[in-house]
């Protein structure tokens, strides 16, 4: 049952969301429509003018109209018709004109909604959703807001309009032909209906595979080192085979419904015209209308089926379309687990001193803290080491609020970090995370990303800070080198020179070092030692480190354990001192810690 509601399209919140959107332009779309309903029964009214030129005509033909009177008609009749098509062809360039307008912000307008909203969301969300997956169903929905304002404006409307109008001029011509022309047209949107109805799962499917499909694809491409590293393109290229497979299967399950589709139509459309014509034609045959009525009947008939196909395109499109928000329009019911207090304000860090009190913090059923009390005091060096596991990086995910602790507090100068905005205590601290990711931008820009009113001056200070103006001055673009994704394009040490110039240009009184050097060649590590010494001073400096050199100068170290401090003092104090410190140490002799 739960497969089921998962593969169900929620028709009502999809068209109460797209219409949210819809409504912020709802007196150009009304101004659309009137222009929309206008066409349409100037297209019904052609019709009408053909049926007096007939029945005129035959009037003159049998004598019983002069020739001036049927040349005035005529006349008349094209002038109507000249100064409708004037009419018909502004409308239609007004229509199209803000038709453009309308869809563009619409679509504009989605993008940013879920946009802002999918990167507001919390850090657990990112790492449980691939990125691929999340573009396509943007991108996808984009295109689905577009699709379903044109059949509303073009399918729909149209033959509503039509369907009124000819209803009510049968009506007055030939009553029989009104009900066997609302009869078919009826029998004809309902079978479509009920056939769309049935292809709703198979919608649903197919997008979703689709989805998996372009997330995997994303996510080879982003490993595509590691592919060739380990010669595995075989192996990849056989994985997305099957998911392309998948995603076949899924759309020709999905497009199979319109053989039942067009048959059923065929059918229809068969019993429906025998009907029409047989109707008409005996009221012709016992001169109970005219030729110019019987002409009416059929080219309105005609031109209905016209219509009515473009209907069931557009019911298709509307499918298409409410399958295609499904999956976006879920992620507006996912709502941030860490959320600011109504009365959050500004942090100001002043002094930069740290307490975790008492905390309490489990992974799912993984207990990681329990009472974990540490105090880090202003302008002090601190160091956590420990295996991986032990919670080190946790406790700066914690201190940045990517996760809320179950119990306890994390105070930064006695302010508890859930009593501010997640925005200001971010950007209220500085950071080298331990994986390096850039934007696909120059190398300036990503430095300046941390601070983008920083002059260039401070900027270039920065880069030369992190050591990274002797790698530059090799490049022929210089710091307007262009990284690639991720960074692609620079080495590990290259891009972590980056990163440590990114946080030295954010000058936070707060600094997180995570690994920070992990990925520089040894003499490089050392001359970088020595500038960051420098910028740790007058600064709360928290560093995690494997390799247990680079903190033999912090002013404390915190040796953790399952998430347990089991050792903390100097380097010196604990080097000649029994326990895990000294352990680690002799483990790895100025290597890393696994």
């Amino acid at each position: 049952m739960a497969k089921n509601n998962k593969t169900r399209i929620d028709f009502k919140y999809n068209l109460k969301t797209y219409f949210s959107f819809l409504m912020k332009y709802k007196y150009t779309a009304l101004f659309i429509i009137l222009l929309v309903i206008f066409v349409e029964c100037k297209n019904l009214f052609d019709k009408y003018l053909f049926k007096i030129i007939l029945d005129k005509g035959t009037a003159f033909g049998s004598s019983t109209l002069s020739k001036a009177e049927f040349i005035h008609i005529l006349l008349i009749i094209a002038i109507i018709f000249i100064s409708l098509t004037i009419l018909h062809s502004l409308s239609n360039w007004m229509r199209n004109h803000l038709i453009n307008k309308m869809e563009t912000k619409m679509i504009a307008d989605l993008k940013r909604k879920y946009f802002n909203h999918i990167l507001n969301l919390d850090h657990n969300f990112h790492i449980t959703h691939k990125t691929g997956s999340l573009i396509s169903r943007l991108t996808r929905s984009a295109g689905a807001i577009e699709r379903l304002t044109d059949i509303i404006l073009f399918n729909f409307t149209p033959l509503i309009a039509q369907v009124i109008a000819i209803f009510f001029s049968l009506i007055y011509l030939d009553i029989a032909s009104a009900i066997v022309l609302l009869i078919i047209v009826v029998v004809f949107v309902g079978f479509s209906f009920i056939i769309q109805r049935l292809q709703e799962e198979s919608n649903v499917l197919a997008n979703r595979s689709e989805d998996i499909e372009k997330g995997n694809v994303s996510d080879f491409f982003t490993n595509v080192d590691s592919i060739k590293y380990f010669g595995k393109e075989k192996l990849i290229k056989e994985k997305y085979q099957n998911l392309s497979e998948d995603t076949k299967k899924a759309y020709l399950k999905n497009w199979n419904y319109f053989r039942h589709l067009a048959a059923g139509q065929t059918l229809i459309l068969a019993s429906g015209t025998f009907f029409m014509i047989y109707f008409s034609l005996l009221k012709f045959l016992n001169n109970q209308i005219t030729i110019g009525t019987l002409a009416f009947i059929y080219t309105v008939y005609i031109g209905m089926i016209g219509y009515m196909f473009g209907f069931v395109d557009g019911v298709r499109g509307f499918y298409r379309s409410m399958a295609d928000f499904q999956d976006l329009f879920e992620y507006g019911k996912v709502q941030k687990e860490i959320k600011d207090k109504l009365n959050a304000k500004e942090i100001r860090i002043k002094d930069g001193e740290i307490e975790f009190k008492d905390l309490k913090f489990n992974y799912g059923k993984r207990k990681l803290f329990n009472n974990f009390n540490l105090k880090i005091t202003k302008n002090k060096k601190i160091a956590l080491v420990g295996h991986s596991g032990c919670g080190k990086t946790t406790l700066v995910k914690l201190l940045y609020r990517f996760y809320d602790i179950e119990s306890g507090q994390i105070l930064i100068d006695n302010a508890d970090i859930r009593d501010v905005k997640q925005e200001s205590l971010r950007e209220a601290m500085s950071i080298v995370p331990q994986e390096c990711v850039l934007f696909d931008d120059t190398i300036y820009n990503n430095v300046a990303f941390s601070n983008p009113e920083a002059k260039k001056e401070e900027v270039m200070k920065a880069i030369k800070f992190a050591q990274l103006d002797k790698i530059i001055n090799n490049f022929p673009n210089k710091e307007k080198t262009i990284v690639g994704e991720r960074g692609v394009r620079l080495s590990g040490g290259e891009k972590q020179r980056v990163s440590i110039a990114r946080a030295i240009l954010a000058n936070k009184k707060i600094l997180v070092l995570d690994e920070a050097t992990s990925s520089l060649d040894s003499e490089t590590e050392h001359e970088i030692q020595n500038d960051l010494e420098r910028l740790m001073q007058n600064r709360t400096s928290i560093i995690i480190a494997h390799r247990l050199s680079t903190i033999m100068k912090a002013d404390r170290i915190i040796v953790m354990k399952n998430g347990k401090i089991v050792q903390e003092g100097t380097h010196s104090q604990l080097i000649n001192r029994a326990g895990e410190y000294k352990h680690l140490w002799n483990l790895q002799r100025g290597g890393y810690i696994k």
